[in-house]
C-alpha cells in the first residue's frame, strides 16, 4: 500500500472516471464486481456479471448499487461491440436504477451515479434504436431482444407526429458539433435527444412552417416497475416522443422530470444546409426571376393561438439565416417561448423596395386570413415586425400610411392619368399607395437606413446594382412607364432606376420621401443602431449606414451599440430586443389579458 501526492485535478479526473468519459468502468462499479467476487476482467461475457448481480437484485440482497453496475456494465459492453440488444438493456438497467419504486429509495441527487446513470439511459436509447450503418435514428414500437430475454415496446400511433407534421430522419444531437453560433444551450435532463427533419409540403407565397426546418425531439422508454421486470425474460415498456419546446418536463414514478434537449444543436443542424446561404446573394442579383426564389413567409413552428408573431426580414444579399444567434439566445428564455412565436420573411433583395414590402404585407394578410379568419385570436394582431438593413424599410412599409407622397415624389401625374394596362396599374397603386396594416403594432429597426446609405453612392455599389436583374412583371412596369408616359416623371426616363440599391441611395426621391413619413398613431417602435469605433457617435457610422441616417425622432428607445453593420447576432442587440418583447407581453397581457407571463419580466436579467 502506497500514498502518493497528485495534482487535485488528475486525482479528480481519476475519481469521476466512468464508461461514458473514459471508457473504463467507474470505481463504484468496480468495488462492486469486488465485493460480490466477479472476475473484474469481464472480457467478453458481461452477461455473466450482470447475471450474477441481477440475480442479487432480485434475491433482495444487492440494491441500487449493483443496478448501476448492470447498467455501466451494459452499457460497455455495447458501445464495444455496437450491440443494440445491450444499449437497450443498459438503457432499462439505468432508468431502474433512477425509479426503483418501492424497491429501494431514489438515488441521491448528489451522488454522481445519478447523473452518470442519466446519461447512459440517454444514449443507450440512441444506440438501441440507431440505423446500422447511419447516424439516423428510428425509434419505433415491436419487439426487441435483450440480452436475457425480450422488450415488448408499444408506443402511440402518432409517436413521429408534431404539429401535424410527420418527422423523417432523426440524428442525435448529442453527437453533433457545432461551430458558428455563439451559444450552445441544452436542457440536461432524460430522454435521448434528437434533430428531425417534418415533412412539409411547399406551399408557394404562403404562411408554413420552415421547410428547411429541424425539430427537437426527445425520446423516452418508459418502463413500469423496472425493478420488478428485473426478474422476468419478458420486460415491457412503452416509447414515447416529445417534439418542440411544448413539453419540458415530464411526470415519471410521481417525479416531474425534465426532458433533455439540444434546441442549439438542432437549429444549427438546419441552418447547416449550404443551399441556404448560397441564395444570399443569388436572391439579390437574380430576383424571383423566372420564380425560382419565391418570396414566403415561414415560422419555427406552427402557430399556436394566444402566441404574438415576431416576424424577422433580412436585409440586403442576406438570409433568415443570419438570424440564427439572436433567435438562439432569445429561445433560450422560456418567457419568450411562452409567448412569441418566430416568423421569417425571405424576399429577393434586389427588387425594388416598395415591390418588396407589398410582397411582405400581402404575406403577412395572408396568413392571418388563413391562422384566424373569425378573428378570435387577438395574438395575431399584437404583431412584431423587426427589420435589419434593408428589412427596416420594409418594416416601416407595414405600419405608414404612404398616402399621395411616395407617388408624389416621382410622378408629375396622377396614376390614373397615365397609359398603362390595367395590371400594371393595380400593381403600383398596391406598391405606392401604402395604409398601416392594422394588426402590426411594434416594428424595430436594426442598423435600418432611413435616409440611405452612404455605400451605395460608390462606383462599386452602382456596378453591383447594374447586375441585377428584376422579374419580368416589373421590367415590364418600367418600360411601359417611360415609354408610354413622357414628360410624367420628376426624374429624367433615362435616369430612373428601381432596384433596391437605388432606392437607398441617399437624396433617392424614395427614400427622402419615405424618411419623412411617420409612423402610424398607435404603432410602437424601437431603433438599435450600430456605430465603428470609439468616436462621437453621431459623426459615426457602422460601415454601411451612418448614424444620422439611421436615427429617427419618435422611437420609444433607441440604442446605439459599437459594432459594424451586422449587427443582430450582437449580444447587446439580443438582449434589447429581449427586453422589447417582455415589454411588449407585458402590454398585451394589460390590453387583452390573454397569455400574460407567469412572473414578472425582469429585463435586465441574462438569458
Amino acid at each position: 500500500m502506497t500514498v502518493q501526492q497528485m495534482p487535485p485535478r488528475a486525482v479528480h479526473r481519476e475519481l469521476t472516471a466512468n464508461v461514458l468519459s473514459s471508457g473504463d468502468l467507474s470505481d463504484f462499479t468496480r468495488n462492486i464486481l469486488r465485493f460480490v467476487d466477479t472476475d473484474e476482467d469481464i472480457g467478453d461475457d458481461p452477461e455473466a456479471a450482470i447475471a450474477r448481480l441481477r440475480q442479487g437484485v432480485v434475491d433482495g440482497v444487492a440494491g441500487a448499487n449493483a443496478v448501476f453496475a448492470m447498467a455501466e456494465l451494459a452499457f460497455a459492453y455495447a458501445e464495444a461491440h455496437e450491440r443494440p440488444d445491450y444499449y437497450l438493456a443498459a438503457a432499462f438497467y439505468a432508468y431502474a436504477y433512477l425509479f426503483p419504486g418501492d424497491a429501494d429509495a431514489p438515488p441521491d441527487p448528489f451522488d454522481p451515479r445519478f447523473r452518470w446513470a442519466a446519461d447512459i439511459y440517454n444514449r443507450s436509447l440512441v444506440g438501441a434504436f440507431r440505423v446500422q450503418g447511419d447516424d439516423e435514428v428510428r425509434p419505433a414500437p415491436g419487439s426487441y431482444l435483450l440480452p436475457s430475454g425480450s422488450m415488448q415496446i408499444t408506443a402511440a400511433p402518432d409517436l413521429l407526429v408534431w404539429q401535424g407534421y410527420p418527422l423523417t430522419r432523426l440524428v442525435p444531437t448529442a453527437e453533433l458539433h457545432v461551430s458558428g453560433l455563439r451559444n450552445r444551450y441544452r436542457q440536461p435532463g432524460l430522454g435521448a435527444p434528437l434533430a428531425a427533419t417534418p415533412v412539409v409540403e411547399h406551399a408557394e407565397r404562403r404562411f408554413q412552417v420552415a421547410p428547411r426546418l429541424k425539430v427537437p425531439v426527445t425520446i423516452l422508454l418508459r418502463i413500469p416497475d423496472p425493478r420488478g421486470q428485473l426478474a422476468n425474460r419478458r420486460v415491457h415498456a412503452t416509447l414515447e416522443s416529445y417534439a418542440g419546446p411544448e413539453t419540458e418536463t415530464v411526470t415519471l414514478a410521481g417525479r416531474e422530470v425534465p426532458l433533455e434537449s439540444e434546441p442549439t444543436a438542432t437549429l444549427a443542424y438546419g441552418l447547416s444546409d449550404p443551399t441556404l446561404w448560397q441564395t444570399e446573394f443569388q436572391g439579390f442579383l437574380q430576383g424571383d426571376f423566372l420564380g425560382r426564389l419565391p418570396s414566403q413567409l415561414v415560422a419555427l413552428q406552427a402557430h399556436k393561438s394566444g402566441r404574438i408573431p415576431v416576424v424577422f426580414v433580412h436585409g440586403t444579399a442576406s438570409s433568415a439565416g443570419r438570424w440564427a444567434d439572436m433567435i438562439n439566445d432569445l429561445l433560450s428564455d422560456p418567457r419568450i417561448r411562452e409567448r412569441f412565436e418566430f416568423w421569417f420573411f425571405t424576399y429577393e433583395t434586389g427588387n425594388p423596395i416598395p415591390y418588396s414590402a407589398l410582397r411582405l404585407r400581402e404575406a403577412l394578410e395572408s396568413a392571418v386570413r388563413q391562422l384566424d379568419p373569425q378573428g378570435k385570436d387577438p395574438a395575431l394582431r399584437d404583431m412584431v415586425v423587426v427589420g435589419h438593413s434593408q428589412g427596416g424599410l420594409l418594416a416601416k412599409l407595414t405600419a405608414v400610411d404612404t398616402g399621395m407622397k411616395l407617388w408624389d415624389a416621382i410622378s408629375l401625374k396622377p396614376l390614373d392619368e397615365l397609359r398603362l394596362r390595367p395590371e400594371t396599374r393595380d400593381l403600383l397603386r398596391r406598391a405606392m399607395f401604402m395604409k398601416p396594416l392594422p394588426f402590426v403594432r411594434r416594428v424595430v429597426f436594426i442598423a435600418t437606413p432611413q435616409r440611405g446609405s452612404y455605400l451605395t453612392e460608390y462606383s462599386l455599389g452602382g456596378f453591383i446594382a447594374g447586375l441585377v436583374r428584376l422579374p419580368f412583371n416589373l421590367l415590364s412596369a418600367s418600360r411601359e412607364l417611360t415609354m408610354n408616359n413622357p414628360g410624367a416623371f420628376r426624374v429624367n426616363p433615362a435616369r430612373i432606376r428601381v432596384g433596391s440599391l437605388y432606392g437607398m441611395t441617399p437624396g433617392s426621391p424614395f427614400i427622402s420621401a419615405l424618411a419623412d413619413i411617420p409612423l402610424a398613431p398607435g404603432v410602437r417602435a424601437n431603433s438599435i443602431i450600430a456605430v465603428q469605433g470609439d468616436g462621437p457617435v453621431e459623426e459615426g457610422d457602422d460601415g454601411v449606414v451612418r448614424y444620422e441616417s439611421a436615427h429617427i425622432d419618435g422611437v420609444e428607445s433607441e440604442l446605439v451599440i459599437r459594432s459594424g453593420h451586422s449587427v443582430q447576432g450582437h449580444p447587446q442587440a439580443v438582449l434589447e430586443l429581449r427586453r422589447i418583447l417582455l415589454l411588449h407581453a407585458e402590454e398585451a397581457c394589460r390590453a387583452t389579458g390573454i397569455g400574460c407571463l407567469d412572473r414578472p419580466a425582469l429585463v435586465s436579467e441574462a438569458p
